[in-house]
């Protein structure tokens, strides 16, 4: 289990410090499976070969139906080249982005406290002129834009309605925190709560039809909609949100120590017992 360990620790995020875009994100349940399956009759050699694909299989949790996607799966065949090059970058971050609007945003509009937090993520990063995008513009905004461009005319109007009407949502919840934090505490309007609150749940609306229209065109039912809020609401959206904060941890860790080549470097110097790879994609 150590060595298995190990593999899985040692898979690297993709380039820069995005979310890596690898299957093994695709689905962050718990679901394992079983390493002893195989059949007595097999020979010595393809004995061996089940037993080391079985240790591998204990760390990925189970995958839906469609979450190992080639080029070759359901309508991608029949989309454009840079359709099917855009869908398999962007569908899995585009998943992990809809697990931060419902286990991370839901939360922080719905809580004053944190809307200070909340205009962060909307501001956009001038330092030195590089104008590097808002987390809103870069994790759901721009990857929308670009399968959209990437797409069948027919459908591509319709999931630039989508994104628009994400886009205008999402300024309906900037307008509405804009200017408030938690050290300057004032009296806000119970119709500016409600605003933001709003825009939640139109945006909401809004990148689940993207997702519709996004699994209708590649005939791939990959992308997960959000349910609406209620008690039920994590249980029908059925993806793991420990997983997904442990995700984040790890992202954040391996950012703070310089990406996966010197997180390594910084792993070596660590004193603890073992060595673990903080740019590791989580079991």
């Amino acid at each position: 289990m150590k060595i298995a360990s190990a593999l899985a620790l040692t898979v690297p995020f993709a380039s820069g410090f995005s979310i890596p875009s690898t299957e093994k994100l695709s689905n962050l349940g718990s679901n394992e499976v079983d390493p002893t399956s195989s059949g007595s009759s097999t020979s010595r050699r393809n004995f061996f070969s089940a037993a080391a694909a079985g240790l591998v299989a204990t760390q990925l949790p189970i995958q839906p139906a469609g979450a190992v996607t080639g080029g070759k799966d359901g309508n991608l065949p029949d989309l454009p080249s840079e359709a099917v090059r855009s869908y398999l970058q962007y569908r899995i971050p585009l998943q992990i982005a809809a697990d931060f609007y419902i286990f991370d945003l839901q939360d922080m509009v719905g809580d004053i406290e944190k809307w200070g937090e909340v205009g962060q993520l909307f501001r956009v990063n001038n330092n030195r002129g590089q104008g590097q995008p808002s987390k809103i513009e870069r994790d759901f905004v721009n990857p929308m834009r670009i399968l959209l461009l990437s797409m069948p005319p027919d459908v591509a109007d319709d999931m630039r309605n989508a994104q628009f009407r994400f886009e205008k949502a999402m300024n309906s919840i900037s307008k509405a925190t804009a200017g408030y934090r938690k050290d300057l505490p004032v009296e806000i309007p119970r119709e500016t709560v409600n605003v933001a609150r709003a825009g939640w749940e139109d945006g909401r609306v809004a990148l689940n039809d993207f997702f519709g229209l996004l699994n209708g065109v590649t005939g791939l039912p990959e992308l997960k909609a959000i349910p609406a809020p209620g008690p039920k609401q994590r249980e029908e959206y059925g993806r793991s949100a420990r997983r997904y904060n442990e995700l984040i941890k790890k992202t954040k860790l391996c950012q703070n120590r310089g990406g996966p080549a010197l997180s390594q470097a910084w792993g070596q110097l660590m004193v603890s017992g073992y060595l673990q790879d903080s740019c590791g994609i989580p079991d």
